[in-house]
């Protein structure tokens, strides 16, 4: 059919092999982290809820779409699910052996994509970054943890999954972010009343 595969059945069941929908992270960590993630969803609904002009109300909806997805991909684990698809393609389409070079290509195009992205938003927020600096620097945080968690080079991963204080770097690095967003949010929502 497609894919490399005879049927849409059977992608999903060479998926199957490496992923189930299941709680990705079920430690009170992971759930506080699905919390924050949500928290800052509606505070960045809220942002916007009060019409920021230009690049800010980009930057706000960006936070609002980011941090739900981000929620809903921290317990789901969707990343898994993306990379057994990659899997499985590249052994039915015969290119399994040299996926590093795929794998290197995707990393450098969400690596330049979130570059580009950040660099533009900082650019357009002339003006306007006293107001929201400390949320575009959440979200630098924030892409630079899922940035570091996509390439998962192992002694990377070695180092965030360390604890400080009982609780892994990782659970502090992707938190660090949210809380720069939160704040930001708050501010604005206060100055507004």
């Amino acid at each position: 059919m497609s894919f490399g595969f005879s049927s849409l059945s059977a992608l999903r069941a060479c998926i199957a092999r490496d992923w189930t929908p299941r709680i990705g992270d079920p430690e009170i960590t992971g759930w506080l982290t699905v919390l924050a993630y949500a928290i800052c969803c509606a505070l960045a609904v809220a942002v916007l809820r009060r019409r920021p002009a230009g690049a800010a109300g980009r930057l706000w909806l960006a936070i609002a779409a980011l941090t739900a997805f981000l929620a809903l991909n921290k317990q789901l684990d969707l990343q898994t699910a993306l990379t057994a698809t990659g899997r499985c393609m590249a052994r039915a389409q015969g290119w399994y052996d040299s996926r590093y070079l795929v794998q290197l290509a995707f990393i450098a195009g969400l690596l330049l994509g979130v570059v580009l992205a950040l660099a533009w938003t900082a650019r357009a927020l002339r003006g306007h970054m006293r107001r929201n600096g400390l949320a575009l620097l959440g979200l630098a945080l924030l892409c630079g943890f899922v940035l570091v968690r996509a390439v998962g080079f192992h002694h990377v991963d070695r180092l965030i999954s360390a604890d400080f204080a009982n609780i892994r770097y990782n659970f502090w690095f992707e938190n660090a972010g949210l809380l720069l967003i939160a704040a930001n949010a708050l501010l604005l929502l206060r100055r507004g009343r």
